[in-house]
């Protein structure tokens, strides 16, 4: 099950273009989740429950045009200089 998450996660990854740190930070205040999964973690219920509802409410979100962007904003200012995220 945790192999089938992560594989659910890696997807979700290349879908959204989110860094990993930031998608575990969002999704169960962890930003190592991502990089500890990859390398054996096995996640819990409460943690798979965490995850799948993160990935769950962004896909409507962004289906809905309510996806902020994410990451570190400092780097957003620096590809667009003089617009406001």
């Amino acid at each position: 099950m945790a192999r089938n998450l992560l594989q659910r996660i890696e997807a979700f990854l290349a879908e959204s273009a989110m860094p990993p740190s930031v998608f575990g930070r969002e999704a169960v205040r962890d930003p190592r989740l991502v990089a500890d999964l990859r390398e054996g973690r096995i996640a819990g219920l409460r943690i798979i429950c965490r995850v799948e509802h993160f990935m769950n409410k962004w896909r409507a979100d962004h289906r809905a045009g309510r996806v902020a962007p994410c990451g570190d904003l400092r780097l957003y200012a620096v590809r667009h200089p003089g617009e406001t995220p």
